[in-house]
């Protein structure tokens, strides 16, 4: 587990909403997307497992119900098939940047 997570993984990931949870993941995705860009594959690497992580926490989070877990497990599999994979789902920078971003702005709404 990576050190920057410890501590979510052990319960305070669990007390966040919904949109501050996929508002951190996107986080994680940004600099994934950005390091790519700059050509630091390893960098980039890095921020997908501490997104994927954080993905991970999502999903084993009791409080949601199916729909939001089919939403948490799909946003999952579309990051990692433009990240690591063939990109078969046509993703671009723009639309997963855009994705997140709405998550992010209710959380810091609902602070």
């Amino acid at each position: 587990m990576n050190n920057q997570h410890k501590t979510l993984a052990e319960g305070r990931w669990f007390t966040f909403t919904l949109a501050n949870q996929l508002g951190n993941i996107g986080s994680e995705v940004e600099r994934a997307i950005d390091w790519k860009k700059e050509g630091d594959n390893e960098q980039s690497i890095k921020a997908l497992y501490r997104g994927l992580t954080l993905f991970d926490l999502s999903l084993q989070d009791k409080r949601w119900n199916y729909p939001k877990l089919k939403e948490i497990a799909r946003a999952r599999e579309i990051v990692c098939d433009f990240l690591a994979g063939e990109n078969e789902y046509e993703s671009d920078e723009k639309s997963l940047n855009e994705y997140f971003i709405h998550f992010a702005i209710a959380a810091r709404a609902n602070r």
